[in-house]
């Protein structure tokens, strides 16, 4: 499955919501993730989430402001990111694995987007 993500530029405290695009392959057998890497660190996980969507997982420092979720239908992830902080600016990574159980590891991956700059300005 190719995978393809949308960032963009969003002032400290506002809204954004990242999209990743799914095809070559039936996206519903995925579950997918979201991680970013920002610069001098290592990628972390940020969000997860299950085939159809009834099971999610997210990291500390995000619970509370981000929302993850998919719509099959149109083979695409979103990632509704709010109360955004400095701190949240990093690459954007989606990423699908071949299980129906969300996943919060970078290992457990098998095929990951191009990433996506995100940028949060004061």
């Amino acid at each position: 499955v190719q995978l393809q993500a949308w960032g963009g530029l969003v002032q400290a405290g506002g809204s954004l919501r990242l999209s990743c695009a799914a095809s070559g392959d039936t996206f519903s057998t995925y579950s997918m993730g979201w991680f970013r890497q920002a610069p001098g660190k290592a990628r972390e996980f940020v969000a997860t989430i299950s085939r159809i969507g009834g099971g999610f997982d997210y990291a500390d420092s995000v619970k509370g402001r981000f929302i993850i979720s998919r719509d099959n239908a149109k083979s695409t992830l979103y990632l509704q990111m709010n109360s955004l902080k400095l701190e949240d600016t990093a690459v954007y990574y989606c990423a699908a694995r071949r299980s129906p159980i969300a996943h919060s590891t970078p290992a457990g991956y098998d095929y990951w987007g191009q990433g996506t700059q995100v940028t949060v300005s004061s």
